[in-house]
């Protein structure tokens, strides 16, 4: 191998090197934490607007359908408090009228204590 051969085999290698540096130097760079967190936070907001804009056509398109579906959806995160409500309504009202029965019942066994008592019966 001639002397000038050598030179130029050492000057690629050394290019060779360097391109390997930087190539190193990118790697860790995309790597780091906060590079990697916002390259997420970027992705994030773009599948989010993309993700809003198609609602906002669906919405737009179909508004009876698009209501139709977020009040069943509401009704279904709401359906624990709903379901207290309504029971709480339906056992007033029977507490109402049994109240009312009680009273009846009272009055009767009582006219028919007194009647007891009268006749000698315990």
């Amino acid at each position: 191998m001639s002397l000038e051969a050598l030179q130029q085999a050492r000057h690629e290698a050394d290019l060779a090197r360097a391109r390997l540096h930087g190539t190193i130097a990118t790697a860790q760079h995309r790597l780091r934490p906060g590079s990697l967190a916002g390259e997420a936070w970027d992705g994030v907001k773009g599948k989010g607007a993309d993700l809003a804009d198609g609602a906002l056509k669906a919405v737009k398109k179909r508004p009876a359908a698009v209501s139709l579906a977020l009040g069943a959806f509401v009704l279904f995160l709401a359906r624990a408090p709903i379901k207290r409500a309504v029971t709480r309504l339906v056992s007033r009202r029977k507490g109402e009228g049994i109240e009312g029965e009680d009273e009846e019942l009272n009055a009767a066994a009582a006219k028919s204590a007194g009647a007891r008592k009268g006749k000698g019966v315990s």
